[in-house]
């Protein structure tokens, strides 16, 4: 839910005509870290293939 809230408030910053360039990197950040730590948790819930 915080991803989506994310890419919400990115989409929002992004369009106003004053955004300001340091917050938005800071979103994007912040989102990519939380998309790292999904693939994570979702690479220990699933069995390794076998070889």
């Amino acid at each position: 839910m915080e991803h989506a809230d994310l890419d919400n408030m990115i989409d929002q910053v992004s369009m106003q005509p004053t955004s300001d360039e340091l917050t938005l990197r800071r979103l994007k950040k912040r989102r990519l870290l939380l998309r790292d730590q999904i693939a994570r948790l979702e690479s220990q819930l699933e069995p390794p293939e076998p070889a």
